[in-house]
């Protein structure tokens, strides 16, 4: 069988559709089941077992003979708190738990890393193990993400590691089943629901002359694309290591904004407002995936461009909103 974490949250649930998709109902999803506006992100799909959080470790100790692979996606995501303490626990601790047990009843792991240890990429974009000591992110989820791929590097160096072992720097991902997410979900559910309450939508203004307002430049992956990377992961189970997961092109915010208006064949109004202060000085106006180690790694599959998975995802929140 196979474990799941954070299975009521974005991409985790993506990513048990896509098991069911391809035949699997064999798993165990785990996560804090009690928030009722998650709820329609996993009921209905197949699953084997339901676990809260809380309990799992418990029932992992007991159980882990029987589990194949753990996909690790459970994490507080949100780059607007800044109580270290509560990314420690959740995402630091937690992980540090996950990562021992795999290793210890020999399970292969892929967790959920995340672009925003990069910071503001002055240290490029390259999923490297030799710059993870150097990355200074930006926030203390970012911290929290780079301070756990520190700590796996090391447990590499000293010899405790899951027999396969993934993390995942997912990039600005968007698409079915954030509705959740309020202030963290993505630009395009922001544009949507602007455009059908109020008919335009705001941008933020550049503070930076080299950049026109709009013209912030990201690595915007869909996904669906982000699910099957994870699935090829599980499956192929290429070297160990870190892995970049994005389109590996940055499109400007303006391209993203236009796309969803001319998806709701609606007609473009874009307003531009200032970036709020307490997220400013933290504002990536650059972020693009290297995207050769997983190309290396044998993952060939297109990823969808912003004209081409807009459409797709607008088609689907028009239909939930039916």
């Amino acid at each position: 069988m196979i474990v799941l974490t954070g299975a009521a949250g974005f991409i985790a649930s993506n990513v048990l559709q896509l098991l069911n998709e391809r035949g699997r109902t064999d798993v165990v999803i785990v996560d804090d089941f009690s928030r009722e506006d998650k709820r329609c992100n996993w009921q209905g799909l197949g699953y084997q077992e339901q676990i809260d959080r809380g309990s799992f470790f418990e029932w992992f100790e007991s159980h882990g003979d029987e589990v194949e692979a753990v996909i690790h996606l459970g994490a507080r995501t949100d780059t607007t708190e800044f109580d270290w303490r509560v990314f420690e626990e959740l995402n630091l601790g937690y992980s540090q738990r996950m990562w021992n047990l795999c290793s210890r009843k020999g399970i292969a792991l892929v967790y959920a890393s995340s672009a925003a240890t990069y910071g503001n990429g002055e240290l490029g974009y390259h999923d490297t193990l030799d710059i993870v000591e150097r990355l200074q992110p930006l926030n203390p989820y970012g911290r929290s993400k780079n301070e756990f791929d520190k700590w796996a590097i090391g447990q590499v160096a000293a010899g405790c590691q899951p027999p396969f072992w993934a993390g995942l720097k997912f990039f600005n991902v968007y698409g079915p089943h954030e509705q959740h997410k309020g202030r963290m979900a993505s630009v395009v559910l922001h544009t949507y629901q602007s455009v059908k309450q109020r008919g335009y939508m705001e941008l933020f203004r550049s503070h930076r002359p080299e950049y026109a307002d709009g013209m912030q430049l990201r690595d915007f992956v869909y996904v669906k694309d982000v699910a099957d990377v994870i699935l090829f992961m599980l499956q192929q189970r290429p070297e160990n290591g870190l892995y970049n997961v994005g389109t590996g092109k940055a499109e400007s915010f303006l391209e993203l904004a236009n796309a969803t208006f001319d998806a709701m064949r609606r007609q473009r109004d874009i307003r531009f407002v200032d970036i709020p202060e307490d997220i400013r000085d933290k504002y990536q106006y650059f972020t693009e995936a290297d995207i050769t180690h997983l190309r290396k790694a044998g993952y060939d599959k297109p990823f969808k461009t912003l004209r081409q998975a807009v459409p797709l995802y607008v088609e689907q929140l028009d239909k939930c909103n039916k």
